[in-house]
């Protein structure tokens, strides 16, 4: 997660992300501006209205002119009909760019996240991104759709009315005028606390979301330890936290929503009162009373929705710098230019480095090693050596801090993403599955299988008993493929690397969750996989070491030794010792099995 989501770590809404909302907008401008165009006609037949009002009070119902009344009263019915449709033809029309907008953010949000690397996924919460992803996004289509349009027109006619009734009576439309200095005055006080406390919300929001999310992906992990209880509380204590930041929240607006209501109806009062005295002095015509007071009732609701608006307008622009937090977010791994024609896989590590950010010391240093085409290298090594790391490089899941990883002599940073990922296929010791049909899982890099590629990777791997689900290969297996078993899943994981048919294939540790006579099968079968293609295998087993041509033993962050596995059982000690500790090797004769 990222540090300190609590509150914002930059300005609101920076120029670049003002300068992308304003690229999102542009598609829609012709739409939009029909849209103000209705909104402003509508508001000035609105004020119009009162106007004819006071004409036909000074005019035909005080001189009893019968005659001038009807056409005084269908101009009046005529502006009505007409506001009515124009706010008809403002919400119609709004609901397609509107929608069009959300749908265009959340679309390239979405493709954004799939190109940031998986250090950026490491450090931040799903739970962050998912809420993002849904209510940021949602936020911004409301304000967008209603709060803005409403808080131009409320500003707009607030202004007009108020010129309006300065020009009918100064002295009461300078009571109106002035009554506008507290409002504006507690506004800007209530922006600067509700940006904080609306940013705090979201953010704590996302927490719970991630919360919800981990316990659900892992309720057979919960259920097995019996922590229920436990996790009922951290998700019970969170929940808490965002209740109370809400109710500080709604506390918040309800004290300034409250004082927004006062203010109108006090000045209201106050109008009425001293124009009843300007019209029984004479000061002031019955007409322009009613005239005054219907305009002044025009402004209630501008005054009263201005807190609601407002409250909306900061939620939206949090949202937005939450949305352009990861929209902004530069990828640190982008695709190079060039293609591979015709790879051979030969691969090859160049003094190669890798440090986390932040860390003290590196995780692989100065680490040469290369394989050739069609060969295959097991690596091995103690937990946390670093095997995973290195194997990452191979398909760019990250990058090398320093030295290099080639390809047929072209460095990994020069070809382009989509060519890298053609060359090279990996399956990992934890395989991720999705919530679609077995077939979907195993296209997923390779759509354009036939169902006789299919089912020769499904045979590679071992993984038949796809064949005796309720729907054979179009059975949908659950999300993260809890439904299955931890070796089925592997081995549906390394189905889809097979059925890719790469140059290069990577497995990291691949057949760790496989009992001993189905691995025996696997790796069987993943020799004559191997033979057409190169291979880099992490290998915790001794067993796994029998697939490689040759094994490099990695420790203390570099490759020490490189050499047929004879070689290194022989005269590496290290490699001896790690090897023991499988059952597999037996000590006393020095081979495997």
């Amino acid at each position: 997660m990222p540090p300190d989501t609590s509150s914002p770590r930059r300005p609101l809404l920076s120029s670049n992300s003002l300068w992308r909302m304003r690229s999102y907008l542009r598609p829609y401008v012709a739409k939009l501006v029909f849209i103000w165009l209705a909104a402003l006609l509508g508001i000035g037949a609105s004020i119009a209205l009162p106007l004819v009002g006071k004409e036909v009070i000074d005019g035909p119902v005080l001189h009893g002119d019968s005659g001038a009344l009807l056409p005084l009263g269908l101009v009046a019915l005529g502006l009505g009909v007409v506001e009515a449709f124009l706010i008809f033809i403002r919400r119609w029309s709004q609901i397609g760019p509107v929608l069009g907008l959300e749908t265009r953010i959340r679309d390239d949000l979405y493709e954004h996240l799939q190109r940031l690397p998986m250090g950026f996924h490491g450090e931040w919460q799903s739970g962050q991104l998912l809420s993002r992803a849904t209510t940021d996004l949602s936020t911004i289509r409301r304000f967008l759709g209603f709060g803005m349009l409403f808080l131009v027109m409320n500003i707009l006619q607030l202004s007009v009315v108020t010129v309006l009734l300065l020009n009918m009576y100064w002295p009461l439309g300078l009571l109106v005028a002035a009554s506008a200095v507290p409002i504006i005055v507690v506004s800007l006080r209530f922006e600067k606390r509700y940006i904080k406390i609306s940013r705090q919300v979201q953010d704590e929001q996302g927490d719970l979301a991630t919360l919800v999310e981990e316990s659900a992906i892992g309720i057979r992990t919960i259920k097995a330890f019996g922590r229920r209880h436990h996790v009922y509380d951290q998700y019970d204590d969170a929940a808490r936290k965002v209740y109370d930041t809400s109710m500080d929240k709604v506390r918040l607006s309800a004290r300034f929503f409250t004082f927004l209501e006062v203010i109108p109806n006090f000045t209201l009062a106050l109008v009425l009162l001293l124009g009843a005295l300007a019209v029984g002095g004479g000061s002031l015509t019955l007409g322009t009373l009613v005239a005054f007071t219907t305009l002044m009732l025009q402004l209630v609701w501008p005054i009263a929705s201005l807190g609601y608006i407002l409250a909306m307008a900061q939620e939206s622009m949090t949202s937005a710098d939450r949305v352009m937090e990861v929209m902004d977010t530069v990828p640190a791994i982008a695709g190079g230019a060039r293609t591979v024609e015709r790879p051979r896989g030969h691969l090859r590590f160049e003094g190669v480095e890798f440090r986390f950010p932040g860390a003290d010391r590196p995780v692989l240093h100065d680490v040469w090693l290369e394989v050739r085409p069609g060969e295959t290298v097991a690596v091995v090594g103690a937990t946390g050596s670093g095997k995973t790391t290195l194997t990452s490089l191979v398909p760019r899941l990250i990058d090398p801090t320093a030295g290099r990883v080639t390809i047929d002599g072209h460095d990994v940073r020069d070809l382009t993403l989509p060519a890298l990922r053609e060359v090279v296929a990996t399956a990992f010791e934890e395989p991720t599955l999705f919530s679609m049909s077995v077939r979907e899982n195993l296209m997923l890099g390779r759509p354009d299988a036939t169902e006789e590629e299919l089912d020769a990777a499904i045979r590679t791997a071992q993984a038949m008993f796809v064949y005796d689900l309720p729907w054979g290969l179009d059975t949908r297996i659950g999300e993260q493929g809890l439904s299955l078993s931890g070796g089925q899943r592997q081995r549906l994981a390394l189905a889809r690397a097979v059925l890719s048919r790469p140059r290069i294939l990577v497995l990291d540790d691949t057949l760790s969750a496989l009992d001993v006579e189905t691995e025996a099968l696997v790796e069987e079968a993943l020799r004559h996989v191997l033979r057409e293609a190169t291979g880099i295998v992490v290998a915790h087993r001794a067993s796994t070491v029998l697939l490689a041509d040759k094994v490099a033993l990695l420790a203390g962050g570099t490759i020490t030794h490189v050499g047929r596995h004879q070689e290194l059982l022989t005269d590496v000690p290290e490699y001896r010792e790690l090897l023991a500790q499988d059952a597999d090797l037996d000590p006393s004769e020095g081979a495997l099995r």
